[in-house]
């Protein structure tokens, strides 16, 4: 998707950008002239923009991209220094870590389209989506340690997206790792070339837009929990979750559908 179409519902601009079309929310980093480093404006509008999206039936999934040739370079540097004091410090990481918490706990899924560079806690933003698809030219870094600031707060989401020697080796080195190396460790699901990106991605979002809402945001919902939880506790957990899940509407049309060998009809 381009970002003039991503920038139809919003004014050009605005710090973020949202498009939304056939149950898709596309929403657009737009400071490409800072490589869409997370100033605090920007982290307010995506929080602001989630916390519509929580309430809307209509949007099924989300897109996460950025504007120009960068995903995200992180935080934005220059402003947290313009006021290094303790309480201005302590509200970027606050800011930060509630919105990374509304991705993980956003009902619909949220994809991370990645070109270019996602580095410290914009590759915290891509661990923390639920799914990635990366162009060949993405890189991904936590290079804090080389600047005297270990990613602490990105290594919350790397830990759990990736393997824990791969994890830490990304935080103790802090140099890139190609887009073929963020397949391999687990990072992102698919790469493409830079020209097929905005369809594969379109094409992951409309096969997941096709499945029934509320089956995809109890799932989504129970995927994070069990994660968490001792192998009793989650075989426990999830069969709650599978016997609420088979009371839906939803479950009785699915496999009524299946059985009678037609399409389904979710509800809205």
């Amino acid at each position: 998707m381009s970002a003039a179409l991503a920038a139809s519902s919003i004014a050009d601009d605005s710090v973020l950008l949202r498009h939304d079309a056939d149950g898709v929310a596309t929403l657009t980093l737009n400071r490409p002239q800072a490589r869409n480093a997370l100033s605090m404006a920007l982290m307010k509008a995506l929080q602001d923009a989630l916390d519509a999206i929580r309430k809307d039936p209509s949007v099924r999934v989300v897109i996460l991209r950025g504007a120009g040739p960068a995903f995200c370079a992180g935080h934005d540097l220059k402003e947290m220094r313009a006021d290094p004091s303790r309480a201005a410090t302590e509200a970027v990481f606050r800011t930060c870590a509630r919105l990374m918490l509304s991705i993980t706990r956003l009902p619909q899924p949220v994809i991370a389209q990645v070109n270019g560079i996602a580095t410290a806690a914009g590759c915290q933003l891509v661990a923390t989506c639920d799914l990635a698809i990366c162009a060949e030219d993405a890189r991904f870094a936590t290079p804090g340690v080389q600047i005297g600031l270990f990613c602490s707060t990105p290594m919350v989401a790397l830990s759990r997206a990736v393997s824990r020697k791969a994890a830490l080796e990304m935080l103790l080195v802090g140099e890139p790792v190609d887009a073929r190396e963020a397949l391999r460790i687990g990072l992102v699901n698919r790469v493409v070339s830079a020209a097929e990106l905005d369809g594969a991605v379109a094409a992951m979002a409309e096969k997941i837009a096709g499945k029934a809402r509320q089956v995809v945001a109890i799932g989504k919902a129970a995927f994070g929990r069990q994660i968490e939880m001792g192998l009793e506790e989650a075989y426990g957990y999830a069969a709650e979750v599978m016997t609420r899940n088979m009371m839906m509407a939803d479950a009785h049309e699915g496999i009524d559908a299946f059985i009678g060998k037609r399409p389904p009809r979710w509800e809205p």
